[in-house]
């Protein structure tokens, strides 16, 4: 005798779950992003232009990069290139990196700030042709943080090395500034902040970014 409906053919069968109702199939990418590698673009449109753009943190790596965009703009051609410095801080060693390069250029380099600049990295400012400031631009004369460890002896000439560049740094800057190097340095050790127009009065820099005139029309 067949078995009543809904009664199993084998002991512990169970039916299977119903099947989920299909859902919305996500839609498949198949064209590339003209914007993908817009940073990309926009930094070598500059370099063509002789701009160079330096930004945030310069470490080694950046400085390498730096040096590298700065030099090559330098055997390209004779025009001056603008160095515009956004927001920049940097390490010790690495400003002085980009320091020799500058005092090496054959052409002049106008370095332009904006946001803020501080510690080290205005010794990047310090070796431009020309220095000027967007008026919301801010100085701030500060010494570099750093941490020594290993053997006494061994902390000693890290010591002595640093005192070295931090001279370097500040000769620089008493020398464009036309102020004593004690004087900035005890400027930077009280983290002593600029305005544009005050960097102006202390010799940071040399005028103030302005508008630029609008092109006439053919």
């Amino acid at each position: 005798m067949p078995p009543w409906p809904g009664t199993p053919l084998f002991p512990g069968w169970q039916p299977a779950p119903p099947m989920p109702a299909p859902g919305p199939v996500p839609p498949t990418r198949v064209w590339l992003d003209p914007h993908a590698d817009w940073k990309g673009l926009l930094y070598e449109r500059l370099l063509q232009k002789r701009i160079v753009l330096a930004s945030g943190p310069l470490d080694d790596d950046a400085a390498s990069r730096l040096s590298a965009q700065l030099l090559t703009l330098d055997a390209e051609g004779d025009g001056p290139i603008r160095l515009e410095l956004q927001n920049l801080t940097a390490e010790l060693p690495a400003a002085l990196t980009v320091m020799g390069i500058l005092e090496v250029m054959r052409v002049p380099v106008h370095g332009c700030v904006s946001g803020e600049i501080s510690g080290p990295a205005l010794g990047v400012l310090a070796c431009c042709t020309r220095r000027t400031g967007y008026p919301n631009a801010s100085f701030t004369l500060s010494e570099p943080r750093l941490e020594f460890g290993g053997t006494a002896s061994a902390v000693s000439a890290r010591e002595q090395q640093v005192c070295r560049m931090l001279d370097t740094l500040y000769f620089k800057l008493a020398d464009v500034t036309g102020r004593e190097v004690d004087d900035i340095r005890e400027d930077s050790r009280r983290g002593r902040s600029l305005t544009t127009a005050q960097a102006i009065g202390y010799g940071l820099i040399q005028a103030q970014e302005t508008t630029r005139p609008k092109p006439e029309a053919p």
